[in-house]
């Protein structure tokens, strides 16, 4: 079991929602299904992630800063195999009774939370959270297996008014105006959105831990089918003024961190505020800000990669555009000079396994069967800063048995740290402050 560490704000444990750790596992579908069973799919909501990342950080935005006006897709609900959520409850009405966690991560006495909980995904390159509201009819609404928030049972629930300020500034995410109360709307990759009454109520992490009047969509029209109906909606952690993050940052200082666990199995967490761990436990990188970027994004700035100790020596001008830091996009994708620099020191380090034919976009793939013990060679990536090197974990090299990079189409893209690469190590936000800081063998 993952050691939490101590904080001084609020956390909460992160799940593979598919895991006997997560909340949402009845132990009736067996263990999460392999890779390989859904692994056209994973790709297919990958690269349309990674393009619409990319295609925002061009300035390309066209009517909407996030996603795009393509017609919703039929898809299959596979995106969460490779995502975290949380849960969290939203509302005053009624109480949610729940077993809360210490902070060395062992069960305490089961007590009551006002409201309902809502399980969300984590989505650091997204800016407006929100949550499927009662009436949610199905269709236009996805069919949620539990409890639907009803604004309607909370005393502390506000549709918030179309000239307020919390209005105004949507922006791209404004979707009009209906009886005075202000409307949003949010645009996916792959076609999806959600729309509904921008909002506000009571957002409850435990019983010490709360924001009043917390702004989300209070969403009665979720399109497209890439919405697993296990969950509630999405907790947007981006650098815009609606998120989560923005919201909470008079209480907790502009400050998060989480830690997504290598396997269903593993419990990983989210902290909102400052973890009471020493800053040299730490390795710090600048969080790269820019005028013309949009801020959703947490940007840092990738120098070199090693493997099994030896410096590839990539040159920096490969890595310019910076890395983007997501949690929702699987793979990682690198400039192709520096994933070629990769791919050819990894074959070189495992040359005693027999390769097979490439598994779609991935093209570094091995048949281990009958070896009792892999032994990968170290991945390390070497960031801006002093001694900025983090150290992957074995579970964050392979994905499906492949190398778990993909390269982009050229070296002025910028690299997207996907969320297997980041399991197993902390990931410190500290937006005020400028720096993001990686801790590993958090989870």
């Amino acid at each position: 079991m993952a050691v939490i560490p101590p904080h001084n704000g609020s956390w909460v444990p992160l799940h593979r929602p598919l895991g006997p750790c997560s909340p949402l596992f009845s132990g009736a579908g067996g263990p999460e299904p392999p890779p390989s069973s859904s692994m056209a799919e994973l790709h297919h909501q990958d690269v349309l992630r990674v393009d619409d990342i990319h295609r925002r950080l061009s300035g390309d935005v066209g009517d909407d800063k996030q996603g795009s006006n393509k017609t919703p897709m039929n898809t299959q609900v596979t995106q969460l195999n490779g995502q975290s959520t949380l849960q969290a409850n939203v509302g005053s009405g009624g109480s949610t009774t729940t077993t809360l966690m210490s902070s060395d991560d062992q069960p305490t006495a089961t007590g009551g939370l006002p409201g309902v909980t809502q399980t969300l995904v984590l989505d650091t390159a997204s800016d407006i959270p929100w949550v499927q509201c009662s009436p949610c009819p199905v269709p236009p609404c996805h069919p949620q297996t539990g409890i639907i928030y009803n604004p309607s049972m909370s005393s502390t629930y506000t549709a918030i008014p179309c000239n307020s300020p919390a209005c105004l500034q949507l922006g791209p995410y404004a979707n009009g105006c209906i009886n005075n109360q202000c409307q949003y709307r949010v645009v996916y990759p792959d076609g999806s959105s959600s729309s509904g009454t921008y909002s506000s109520d009571l957002l409850t992490f435990d019983p010490s831990n709360s924001i009043s009047n917390f702004q989300f969509g209070c969403s009665r029209a979720v399109q497209g089918g890439s919405f697993d109906p296990r969950t509630a909606g999405i907790m947007a952690l981006g650098g815009g003024p609606e998120s989560l993050v923005s919201q909470a940052a008079g209480v907790y200082g502009d400050v998060f961190s989480y830690c997504i666990p290598p396997t269903a199995s593993v419990k990983g967490f989210f902290v909102l505020g400052v973890p009471r761990v020493a800053a040299t436990r730490y390795v710090l990188t600048p969080l790269l800000r820019s005028p013309n970027v949009p801020k959703t994004f947490y940007r840092v700035l990738l120098k070199d990669i090693s493997v099994a100790g030896r410096r590839l020596n990539i040159p920096a001008t490969v890595f310019a555009a910076g890395a983007v830091l997501d949690t929702r996009t699987v793979l990682t994708r690198l400039p192709p000079t520096a994933y070629v620099a990769l791919r050819d020191a990894f074959r070189g380090a495992m040359g005693m396994y027999r390769m097979v034919p490439p598994k779609g976009p991935l093209d570094t793939c091995y048949d281990f069967t009958g070896v009792g013990v892999v032994r990968l060679p170290k991945i390390t990536l070497v960031f801006d800063g002093r001694n900025a090197v983090v150290e992957l974990d074995p579970s964050a090299v392979l994905f499906n048995d492949c190398l778990a990079f993909i390269p982009n189409s050229n070296d002025a893209m910028p690299g997207i740290l996907g969320n297997v690469q980041q399991q197993t190590i902390e990931v410190l936000y500290n937006v005020g402050g400028g720096l993001v800081g990686f801790r590993h063998g958090s989870c």
